[in-house]
């Protein structure tokens, strides 16, 4: 269980952003099959896990973190971790065959694909590590639109996509600033990086996020408004904060995981529940 890492599994809560996006978040049909989603991402999740640490034992061990992961310590044999992330990466799938539909398992098993690709390989390949880790994130915000068959805005993909490309990319500057004299050790692609590219391209991503943010949240669709307040207008505020103020941390080099960063800091979690509050009521039409 400490190998599948549940603490990492509240990431896997973005299942429900494209319904709540789309005002279906507290539908029955949503009540019963979003739940189910998050339950098969999150066996993807403890599959990926699991196969992932047993070839990185070595490499984890010269992390000051990773270094106390189960595989890394001996704790769980490398063999024993393939074995049992084998069987869950197989019943994932076979399980969203049954119960869900053709889209959300044919979704969750691009995921899992990709995820084990970039364990394998990809994630020794420059660039494209961060385009498969960003893609893993957004399949993640995507997939609770075919389930409930809700159609995807091209803004809440492109918002979702530049978003979490600047959290990966920020996490990597960080990597690259705090083990500077050793990065080969614990992550071989971090010596091909620069700390200026990796500045780069979190910065331009968190500048192309809330430029779709901001597109989204003024496109009204010729409908007209009763709200009491322009609740999607005055998001923005609260997400360029929140994006602002997670720069603090990726600039320091201390942007970790993001449910961390956004958890550890009171301002940013404050931030984020307004956000959230003026994205509901505007979803509501309050």
């Amino acid at each position: 269980m400490r190998t599948a890492r549940p603490r990492r599994w509240i990431k896997y809560l973005l299942v429900i952003a494209a319904p709540a996006a789309a005002g279906e978040l507290f539908t029955p049909r949503a009540l019963t099959r979003l739940p189910l989603v998050f339950v098969l991402f999150t066996v993807c999740a403890a599959a990926v896990y699991l196969i992932n640490d047993a070839p990185d034992a070595e490499a984890d061990r010269a992390h000051p973190v990773t270094r106390h992961r189960p595989v890394a310590a001996g704790q769980v044999p490398a063999p024993v971790a393939y074995a049992v992330g084998g069987a869950l990466a197989v019943l994932a799938p076979v399980a969203a065959v049954w119960l869900c539909s053709p889209c959300t398992a044919a979704l969750l098993t691009a995921y899992l694909g990709l995820q084990l690709a970039y364990c394998a390989s990809l994630k020794h390949v420059l660039v494209v590590d961060l385009a498969v880790v960003t893609a893993g994130f957004l399949m993640r915000a995507m997939i609770g639109g075919p389930a409930l068959g809700i159609p995807l805005s091209r803004w809440f993909l492109i918002t979702t996509g530049f978003g979490a490309l600047f959290m990966v990319a920020a996490k990597r500057y960080s990597e690259a600033v705090q083990l500077a004299d050793r990065a080969g050790a614990t992550r071989a692609l971090l010596t091909e990086y620069t700390a200026g590219h990796l500045r780069f391209v979190w910065q331009s991503a968190a500048g192309l996020a809330v430029l779709g943010y901001c597109l989204w949240a003024l496109e009204e669709g010729g409908v007209p408004s009763t709200r009491v307040l322009p609740w999607r207008q005055l998001s923005m505020v609260a997400f360029v904060l929140a994006v602002l103020r997670y720069a603090v941390f990726a600039d320091r080099g201390t942007a970790g995981e993001p449910e961390d960063v956004v958890l550890r800091d009171r301002a940013l979690a404050c931030i984020a529940l307004v956000w959230l509050a003026m994205y509901g009521l505007a979803v509501a039409d309050w």
